[in-house]
């Protein structure tokens, strides 16, 4: 069964985007091998904001060389014939999504849909690098909301060029 994982940039106070989304702040240290971090995914998951956000960047919305699933109950698939949308059951769409073949899916963007896959028990691993910059304010890495959910650590860097430091939990089940 294919993993999904939450893996994203995270300010050290907690922030996942700066205000009004802005991500200015996120350094790319030279020793991390983004290439190998692409290669562990062929199909990326994001909610409508963050979809939005990817189309404003001129990608159109969706991530080239993998397939593009955007959790929306306003967008129309007609409107997007490049990726897959699921309005409705996100939890039975997410099931069958994961026990299709293929590499692990990654779990991009906002904390939002983070919250909402985390509450069904659908998160894998969360996979944090900490960016050493203080926000003040922004989207945080997990909105408020109800359970508490515990991690196991799995891996831990520090890359010393930028202070970042990368963090590899593994969700426990209840």
């Amino acid at each position: 069964m294919r993993k999904i994982c939450y893996s994203v940039a995270m300010s050290f106070d907690g922030f996942v985007a700066g205000p009004n989304g802005k991500a200015d702040w996120i350094v790319m240290d030279p020793e991390i091998d983004f290439g190998a971090i692409f290669a562990r995914f062929d199909t990326v998951l994001m909610g409508r904001r963050t979809f939005e956000v990817t189309q404003a960047q001129g990608q159109g919305g969706a991530m080239p060389g993998v397939t593009s699933v955007v959790v929306s109950r306003t967008l129309r698939p007609q409107d997007h014939p490049d990726i897959t949308i699921i309005g409705d059951d996100l939890g039975g769409a997410l099931t069958q999504l994961r026990s299709a073949p293929g590499k692990d899916i990654w779990l991009f963007g906002g904390g939002t849909l983070f919250r909402s896959v985390l509450n069904l028990g659908l998160v894998d691993t969360v996979e944090v690098a900490v960016i050493p910059v203080l926000l003040g304010s922004g989207v945080p890495l997990l909105p408020p909301g109800e359970g508490r959910t515990r991690l196991r650590l799995l891996n831990s860097k520090a890359y010393k060029a930028t202070g970042t430091v990368m963090l590899e939990y593994a969700v426990e089940r209840s």
